[in-house]
């Protein structure tokens, strides 16, 4: 089994992070698609698992909180590379 990708280096994941304000997401079979209006990027969220967990960022102290409570721990890794890449894209803002 390949190694997740680590985390990007300016994704933190003790800080409370959440949807931003300019994007929405789209609900779809295979996840959703995020729509930035502010930078007009269009970004799939591949699993529903993954929608569920951007979706309750915003009532969890940190990433990395919302991340032990949501997901099994041998998938925390694809998670946390996952939300860092939604945070490079500006899906994700600190709150």
């Amino acid at each position: 089994m390949a190694a997740a990708p680590a985390p990007a280096p300016n994704f933190d994941l003790t800080q409370p992070w959440r949807l931003a304000p300019a994007v929405a997401l789209r609900p779809e079979a295979f996840g959703a698609l995020a729509y930035h209006y502010g930078n007009r990027r269009l970004v799939f969220l591949k699993s529903p698992e993954l929608v569920a967990l951007v979706e309750a960022l915003e009532h969890y102290d940190s990433a990395q909180a919302a991340i032990e409570d949501r997901i099994a721990a041998p998938q925390a890794a694809s998670y946390q590379a996952a939300l860092a890449s939604l945070a490079a894209s500006e899906v994700l803002v600190v709150r």
